[in-house]
């Protein structure tokens, strides 16, 4: 039985697709890779659904993680924005269904709470746990990665 597990956290959306990995060995935590998937605004929305595709395929085969956690959607007031977020989960999560990796999906007040203690942590107690966790020199950047670092921490915690 494998002792170690790879988990990728990503936190969906079009300009910027925050992705990061981490290893768990018992309660150990180790950070392994993070980032960001980017497309460009005055792209087709359809190309920039590839390309998060694309550079998620890239990564999974990288890492092969054994499990995925993807930050739910939360309310949005402008409605256009949320129907392109939306758009990207979706490629998100038709990507990791065709890589056959089991997923879980958090909230972000599920997500703050697990690495915080507090669902209504800030942006930036959210990144300074992150760090401590983790053992970072630094916070990751850009914001995107370490909520999806923040994601993946939750789902170690299940």
């Amino acid at each position: 039985m494998k002792k170690e597990k790879i988990i990728l956290g990503i936190d969906p959306g079009i300009a910027d697709t925050g992705f990061g990995v981490i290893k768990v060995e018992g309660s150990s935590l180790k950070c392994l890779d993070y980032g960001s998937i980017k497309t460009k605004a005055k792209t087709e929305l359809s190309e920039r659904l590839l390309i998060l595709n694309k550079e998620l395929i890239k990564i999974i085969n990288k890492h092969k993680p054994d499990l995925v956690s993807v930050e739910q959607l939360f309310f949005c007031k402008n409605v256009k924005t949320a129907l392109v977020v939306g758009q990207a989960r979706g490629v998100v999560l038709l990507t990791l269904e065709q890589a056959d990796i089991p997923l879980l999906e958090f909230t972000p007040l599920q997500i703050k709470q697990a690495v915080s203690t507090y669902g209504g942590a800030s942006k930036s107690q959210v990144q300074k746990m992150v760090k401590m966790i983790l053992g970072l020199k630094t916070i990751p950047r850009p914001d995107d990665a370490a909520d999806a670092l923040a994601a993946a921490i939750c789902a170690s915690n299940h």
